[in-house]
């Protein structure tokens, strides 16, 4: 009994001594991210409805109060703490280590990551792509989904017309198929592709009698058209032959074809702002819903401008174009936010939360990435004035990422017309802004906010759908595998070269292989928490976040030989960047050209004849006389016009 009693003995000293490190000087071993989510910010309760104090810390995080600003206007940055010292809120603590924890994070993820080991995650990535393609066309093929633990297809919900969570998505045109086929081409499966191809050609008809979300049609159905369509009339063929016998184009007239279905929705309103749903035989629905949020109507400008450049018809990009400035000109004159849900017929703000996720998201990235591929310069300008907007009211806790005291910063949601703080939740899709956070340079902040979300996947083994930050527990509890944050995190990559990204894609491969597989592919997360699954798998799981970790691991990759000449969709659809999308083709077939009220050509084409721009021509170092006013922080910008010959 005295050896019991001596090893319990030394057990409490050992507990007792970590316990004053940590007190004292922040020494104790590192829990890691497998215990629990460490960021000990004190956070407390908002102001009770009726008006009591909350209970808990007088002060709280600073993500509940509006940024301080100095004199000049900078953000008012806590005093930093002494050398080898830095608080709990360092984003190295949340990563890992305590204290001022680099050593501890260099230890843990910033080692080699050896070229075997790569390969072994490209694979696995490859792999699940194939288990859950494979088991679509096996068990749900020509429906539009795959339902993987009973193995059956799922297409719309034709018993219950208000089950918008399906019908909004679910057209009855094979859905899972049309979005793979471009992740079938970047992992080199040529035979495959054109196996989908032909059959999405014979098989694959939008006279349907199916209503579904403009939004969700454009970026799944329309965007992989046209990527596709492009990949195969590449004449540079970089992913393979992807070519395909006696191609006629049919991608294209099939992209055309769903497109002027879509049309509709553009009609009788009163703002240019498209309503949210369309049936595909008959049009726009006659109850049809005059509410629609600022993403689904705004961010339809990428695949309708590439359709009407391939083309020659100005009418799609015209009436995308329309519809973005249109909600560009609701925006609130005090703060330059826009809210998330609007009336297409009176301009009103029905939903005046202003964030960077559900109901915004897009909104951003499209207006950047129709510059990248058009080279329009309001684009740009509104993009810029957006992203000063979000910092100036959106971002809260401390100016730098990795320096001084406080709370790491975060983006969060407010009232649009006065930047006040409206909840305590972010959602899973406001992880893609870190990877739109690359695209414009902003590295540093991109990483801070990348890290958060990563924090919360390690706590859980996903995301959930919205994380409550104030009470540090999830409010939205499923996963229905969604790509953002894996999307940021192989931009990161591509952007540091760091191989933390690539241990986190791999703790990500690792999660997905253990808590969502299925008997038939991968499964929706029902409980982030006891890990119970729903029997659905979204098409965007192999359209996206299969093919970002794949690529994420795949260095060889074509994709990664041609500098920035890619872009990718908010469908993960790649779309080649160069001259032929930044010149206006319908210019030279105008009879005339009437200004609108900001001074902007209204197209009216000559004919209506149908005019097949080629795609497939290279184009290096193309001269050309237009220049750019470009921001301060534009490296990036200057590399893309550089990369398509304008500068």
């Amino acid at each position: 009994m005295q050896w019991r009693a001596l090893v319990l003995g030394l057990v409490l000293l050992r507990l007792g001594l970590h316990a004053v490190l940590w007190l004292f000087f922040g020494l104790g071993p590192s829990m890691g991210f497998y215990q629990r989510f460490p960021l000990p910010f004190g956070l407390q309760r908002l102001r009770d409805p009726d008006g009591s104090e909350p209970v808990g810390p007088p002060e709280g995080p600073a993500w509940l109060h509006r940024p301080k600003r100095g004199p000049e206007g900078r953000l008012e940055t806590p005093q930093e703490p002494g050398p080898g010292m830095c608080g709990q809120a360092h984003w190295g603590y949340a990563l890992g280590g305590r204290g001022c924890g680099p050593d501890e994070y260099e230890r843990r993820y910033s080692s080699a990551f050896p070229p075997q080991l790569r390969a072994q995650m490209r694979d696995l990535a490859r792999g699940m792509f194939v288990f859950g393609y494979d088991n679509y066309m096996a068990h749900a093929f020509p429906q539009d989904e795959l339902n993987p633990i009973y193995c059956r297809g799922r297409g719309p919900d034709r018993g219950d017309p208000s089950n918008l969570n399906i019908n909004d998505v679910l057209g009855n045109y094979s859905l899972t198929l049309v979005d793979a086929l471009d992740t079938l081409a970047i992992m080199g499966n040529s035979s495959e592709f054109q196996k989908a191809v032909k059959l999405v050609i014979n098989t694959v008809s939008f006279d349907k009698d199916s209503t579904v979300q403009v939004f969700e049609a454009t970026i799944r159905v329309l965007g992989s058209l046209l990527s596709a369509h492009r990949i195969i009339t590449d004449s540079r063929q970089p992913f393979g032959d992807m070519k395909i016998e006696d191609y006629d184009n049919e991608l294209l007239y099939m992209a055309h074809d769903l497109a002027v279905r879509l049309l509709p929705a553009f009609e009788n309103t009163k703002t240019g702002i498209p309503y949210p749903r369309v049936n595909l035989k008959t049009g726009v629905p006659p109850d049809s819903n005059n509410e629609t949020c600022t993403a689904g109507a705004g961010s339809l400008l990428v695949e309708f401008g590439i359709l009407s450049r391939l083309l020659g018809d100005s009418t799609f990009e015209w009436v995308a174009r329309r519809a973005v400035k249109a909600l560009w000109n609701l925006r609130s004159n005090n703060t330059g936010l826009l809210g998330n849900v609007v009336n297409i017929q009176t301009g009103h703000w029905v939903g005046k939360q202003s964030g960077l996720g559900a109901g915004l998201d897009s909104f951003y990235e499209y207006l950047l990435k129709s510059y990248i591929l058009f080279g329009e310069k309001e684009d740009l300008e509104m993009f810029n004035a957006a992203y000063q907007s979000i910092q100036s009211h959106l971002r809260r806790g401390r100016e730098a990422c990795n320096e001084g005291e406080g709370d790491p910063p975060l983006y969060v949601n407010v009232n649009m017309f006065n930047g006040q703080l409206m909840n305590t939740w972010i959602d899973s899709l406001q992880a893609f802004f870190p990877g739109l956070q690359v695209l414009i340079g902003d590295v540093e902040d991109a990483i801070c906010l990348h890290a958060f979300y990563y924090a919360i996947w390690k706590r859980y083994g996903a995301l959930p759908e919205r994380y409550n930050w104030q009470l540090q527990a999830p409010d939205v509890l499923f996963y229905p595998l969604r790509p953002e944050l894996v999307e940021s995190t192989y931009l990161l990559y591509q952007a540091t070269k760091n191989p933390f990204y690539l241990h986190v894609g791999m703790d990500i491969l690792q999660s997905l292989e253990k808590y969502t597989k299925a008997k038939c592919g991968y499964a929706t997360l029902h409980h982030v928490i006891d890990k119970s699954k729903e029997d659905r798998m979204e098409s965007f799981f192999l359209s996206e976040t299969c093919k970002y970790l794949y690529l994420l691991f795949d260095e060889e990759n074509p994709v990664h030989k041609s500098g920035t000449r890619y872009m990718f969709t908010t469908e993960g659809h790649i779309i080649s960047v160069d001259k032929h999308l930044r010149e206006l083709p319908w210019k030279d077939f105008f009879e005339d050209g009437e200004r609108d009220q900001e001074e902007k050509f209204v197209h009216r084409p000559k004919s209506q004849e149908f005019r097949i721009i080629n795609s497939s021509s290279n184009c290096n170092r193309v001269p050309d006389e237009r220049r750019y006013s470009l921001p301060l922080k534009s490296i990036y910008m200057r590399q893309i016009d550089q990369m398509v010959g304008l500068i």
